[in-house]
């Protein structure tokens, strides 16, 4: 396979300051899946790890275990300009996808006319302009991460509010415009996302990126005919309302992902994430949702074809 290797646009650690003692080591191989899945949501513009991946090493690894697709997402300005320019890639590895949109935090600084160290940043329109016009690669398959996020923005700030709830329509319209599906960022704003997604209309196929409510809100959202996408965190200890939430809407609608580099799953919480680690989390999903593996990955794949448009297995 040629080698799609362009350089990430930051490391792990400028999103998750920890110290430098984090192990960071790659998780061994988890045995192969029964049935092929695909990875629906992961960040491979980012670096990580004490061997750094490249974007075909990351697919070729996933390959090996029963993960047969992989949808990379840009969700700040470089990063989806990253995106676009791996999707036009001729390397690129056919299994890849992508997706690009302005996230809700970096709405609000875009509102703001500066990120946090004070670089000056477009306006948030032409922002939103420019996404319009990325998610036109051949090769982008969803609109997202797009949504509403009240834990690293506060809803008190008016500013910062009015943009986040500006850029969700707008991205909301944009999926319609396309027929393309869109992935939703939806941290501590539950209520407000389902308002947002009754008044204007939701995109036919709505996807509920790292899915992080309970189960009364999982109804809520299968009964609108959503998705729900589960990443690696389901498997953590305190995450009693992740399977919760998956003991009451079972095995359909729903999906996986990754989230990489982020929410590595347990046993190697903390550690480098990859496309390669979703047999864990399916695993998981499998037990939450009352189904054996094999009928959940099976399942699972078909979503997340009939969702992206992808190719039969």
């Amino acid at each position: 396979m040629p080698d799609a290797s362009p350089t990430p646009v930051r490391r792990r650690e400028e999103l998750d300051p920890r110290p430098s003692s984090r192990d960071r080591s790659w998780p061994p191989a988890p045995g192969p899946l029964p049935l092929p899945v695909i990875d629906n949501h992961c960040h491979l513009d980012f670096a990580d790890g004490d061997e750094e991946l490249t974007v075909t090493g990351h697919v070729e690894r996933a390959a090996q275990v029963g993960i047969d697709g992989v949808i990379t997402i840009g969700s700040d300005m470089e990063a989806a300009r990253w995106t676009a320019r791996l999707m036009a890639d001729p390397a690129r590895p056919a299994a890849l996808r992508g997706g690009v949109a302005v996230h809700p935090n970096e709405a609000a600084l875009h509102a703001r006319g500066h990120g946090h160290d004070g670089e000056p940043m477009i306006p948030l329109d032409e922002a939103i302009a420019e996404i319009s016009q990325l998610i036109r690669t051949d090769g982008m398959v969803t609109v997202g991460e797009t949504g509403l996020d009240w834990f690293r923005t506060s809803r008190k700030d008016e500013q910062a509010r009015d943009a986040q709830f500006e850029a969700f329509r707008a991205h909301i319209a944009l999926a319609k415009e396309t027929g393309l599906p869109m992935q939703i960022h939806d941290r501590e704003a539950h209520r407000d996302v389902l308002e947002v997604l009754d008044a204007d209309g939701a995109p036919d196929r709505t996807v509920l990126h790292c899915f992080s409510g309970d189960a009364e809100f999982a109804r809520a959202c299968v009964d609108r005919g959503f998705y729900l996408s589960f990443a690696g965190n389901v498997t953590f200890k305190n995450a009693e309302n992740l399977r919760g939430a998956l003991a009451e809407v079972g095995i359909d609608r729903v999906m996986v992902e990754t989230d990489a580099p982020f929410l590595t799953p347990v046993p190697y919480r903390g550690r480098p994430n990859s496309s390669y680690l979703v047999p864990l989390t399916m695993a998981q999903i499998a037990e939450s949702a009352g189904v054996d593996l094999d009928e959940a990955c099976r399942r699972v794949g078909e979503t997340t074809r009939e969702v992206y448009g992808w190719p039969a297995a």
